[in-house]
């Protein structure tokens, strides 16, 4: 087995274990509708790990969670339906969750939403770097935990608000599949894609045991709901990496 052959098989390993691990968390007062895109989506997880997961990487974006026209849809980290098809041209399929929100249906590459977020983080990695092979040469992109929750009126949740004894299981279980991942793929940087991530992803690394641990950075959340995000975000961005010499 290549060693990204095995760096990959870890991942996807570490992704099964997190999978069974949340389904075992009780979110019923917190959230009427969990989806899990590593259950139905788990083909076109797997895809994009096999296709672009690798050691050795020199810098690792990671999001908070899905959302419900992103991830949620397609299974990939901040997953925009057009990115992951058109861009990354991940086939494989999603299938449906067990309990479906009629508002939010899961309609994989076939979803005319699209999810800012995704086309903002995506968009400017293709004007930046062209190509997939280019941009995954170094780059990798994760998310801190694979759920996406919703109200019964289908309203996002996100994690971050949860009562601190169920914020503290989740954390406790996708800390865990981080620092795997983390020590799988032994990036140089590590960019917290928002305030929630960076602080997940400083206390992943103050565990580590690698003998070079991340750098931790964070770049401003590319979600509409940010008034600075609608301000030229990419260019806020790209400012942000090279003034740190990331980039």
């Amino acid at each position: 087995m290549s060693k990204a052959s095995a760096v990959s098989e870890t991942l996807i390993d570490a992704a099964l274990e997190l999978r069974a691990s949340l389904s075992k968390l009780d979110f019923s007062t917190v959230a009427e509708w969990v989806y899990d895109p590593l259950d139905y989506a788990w083909e076109p997880y797997c895809e994009y790990i096999r296709r672009f997961s690798r050691a050795s990487v020199k810098r690792v974006f990671m999001g908070m969670n899905p959302g419900p026209w992103g991830m949620a849809q397609t299974g990939i980290p901040f997953g925009e339906v057009a990115a992951v098809r058109d861009w990354l041209k991940i086939t494989s399929v999603a299938k449906k969750p067990a309990r479906e929100h009629p508002k939010r249906p899961i309609e994989g590459l076939h979803c005319k939403r699209s999810e800012v977020s995704g086309q903002r983080m995506w968009g400017l990695f293709r004007e930046r770097f062209g190509t997939p092979k280019k941009f995954f040469a170094d780059h990798f992109v994760l998310n801190y935990c694979p759920l996406a929750f919703m109200d019964a009126k289908a309203r996002n949740l996100t994690p971050d608000k949860f009562p601190r004894s169920i914020r503290q299981a989740v954390e406790e279980t996708c800390d865990r599949h981080l620092m795997t991942v983390l020590e799988a793929i032994q990036p140089k940087d590590f960019i917290g894609v928002g305030g929630f991530a960076e602080t997940c992803g400083k206390r992943c690394i103050d565990q580590l045991k690698m003998k070079q641990k991340p750098n931790l950075l964070r770049i401003l959340h590319p979600s509409p709901a940010s008034p600075a995000a609608n301000r030229d975000w990419s260019g806020q961005v790209t400012k942000s990496l090279t003034d740190a010499g990331v980039w």
